[in-house]
């Protein structure tokens, strides 16, 4: 299974950290941003990963390379300008190939076990919802079972950790759109699954946020 980081954003809630550094490249201990979910895939098997980039883009390929060194091929997907997640991921569709496919957002580091997205392909999508943090209380979609809504009694957070099947995207056109936008469709279709994650997870994007995991 081939997977994808999404790293192409300005991170302007990191305001003067990102001035002259890509998001991704920010340090957290003794390793860049990035390298926690490149290293989280490698360790499941994930053998290509495809990263998006815009914004200073020569500095993240310059830094990671050809994914060599942690074991995986990477492959870029160049935006000349960023293109949101959805749009982003639209436009690295024929690096992905026909089959499913794993993406994470580079400025999440959890202990989430990856390992499950590949056995739970059976709809469009499946996606990993986690409790409401602090700086988004209003949470994004509810969970009955397995199954996706939009609306219900406990709204939880996309934790941006999620499998997807290319038929995803098969009505989108190239240009900018939220993934967001794009699931919730689909869950009025039926068509996504989920689950409910409670343990480690960190949605590093703001220097305060940074702070507190380094």
């Amino acid at each position: 299974m081939r997977a994808m980081i999404l790293a192409a954003g300005r991170g302007r809630r990191m305001a003067h950290l990102t001035n002259e550094v890509p998001k991704p490249l920010l340090r957290v201990k003794n390793h860049y941003l990035i390298e926690y979910s490149i290293y989280s895939l490698a360790k499941i098997g994930v053998k290509e990963i495809v990263i998006n980039i815009a914004y200073l883009r020569e500095h993240i390929k310059s830094a990671l390379g050809n994914g060599e060194r942690y074991g995986v091929i990477i492959r870029y997907s160049e935006e000349s300008e960023a293109l949101e997640t959805g749009g982003g991921i639209f436009h690295a569709l024929p690096l992905l190939g026909k089959d499913p496919f794993i993406v994470v957002s580079c400025d999440i580091i959890s202990e989430y076990p990856l390992q499950h997205l590949i056995k739970n392909v059976t709809h469009m999508a499946h996606i990993v919802l986690v409790d409401n943090p602090d700086f988004h209380p209003e949470g994004d979609f509810c969970l009955e079972g397995n199954k996706v809504l939009c609306d219900g009694e406990k709204k939880l957070t996309f934790a941006n950790i999620g499998v997807y099947h290319p038929n995803l995207f098969v009505d989108c056109q190239p240009g900018k759109f939220r993934l967001g936008d794009l699931l919730r469709e689909a869950i009025r279709n039926k068509q996504v699954t989920g689950e409910y994650y409670s343990g480690v997870w960190h949605n590093l994007g703001t220097p305060e946020q940074l702070q507190a995991v380094t």
